[in-house]
């Protein structure tokens, strides 16, 4: 009887030190694709030009897209990054989204209301431009305003789209640190599909922003 009860305890003893034990390991194994998103994007990064910024003489918005392309009959690109983005997202007959809940990752903001949403391009235009875009051809340009395949798209809130503007991550960063590291992996990402350059201010504020990955 003592034999049994002795075996029984180191039963339980294991029964217990396994799941702590796959815990533990657990950990590192989740943040080994951060680590790979974040080498890979160094690497990248790496092989992007270094360059002086270009004249933003001749830029308008209607270089890259006078109005956001249609996808699927009557739904816009800017509907589709709503649709996609959103939670229980309903549309009407136009494809336009009626109701819905987004979530802002610059600025950790819920929004209930498309009224309070943007579509942002994670690239600015105007700094797409003055990184290469400007000897672009316009169906090239289109192209890019439109892209939903890159993470060139991101739906975020009309403040913080405002606040950000043209500017590039060495003058604006997203307000919730949290979101620097996947903001500079899709940043490269875009840069690198598309063979923009970057100024040195702007490859060590991306490194500096990658350190948090």
């Amino acid at each position: 009887m003592i034999f049994l009860r002795r075996a029984a305890h180191v039963a339980v003893l294991i029964l217990v030190i396994i799941p702590i034990t796959a815990a533990l390991t657990a950990s590192p194994a989740a943040a080994e694709p951060r680590k790979r998103s974040q080498a890979e994007a160094r690497r990248m990064l790496a092989q992007l030009k270094v360059a002086r910024p270009l004249s933003i003489r001749g830029y308008s918005r209607a270089r890259f897209h006078s109005r956001w392309a249609h996808h699927k009959g009557t739904c816009s690109t800017r509907e589709m990054v709503l649709a996609r983005d959103g939670r229980r997202v309903r549309r009407n007959a136009a494809c336009h989204p009626v109701k819905g809940t987004w979530y802002s990752p610059y600025d950790g903001k819920r929004l209930k209301s498309v009224k309070y949403v943007d579509v942002d391009h994670v690239v600015p235009l105007a700094y797409a431009w003055r990184s290469g875009a400007k000897r672009w051809s316009q169906a090239k340009r289109r192209a890019f305003a439109n892209d939903l395949t890159r993470p060139e798209l991101l739906t975020v809130s009309h403040s913080a789209n405002i606040a950000k503007g043209g500017q590039g991550p060495q003058s604006w960063r997203p307000q919730r640190r949290a979101y620097w590291c996947r903001y500079a992996i899709s940043w490269i990402t875009v840069k690198r599909q598309y063979r923009l350059f970057v100024t040195r201010p702007e490859r060590a504020a991306l490194l500096n922003m990658l350190r948090t990955c």
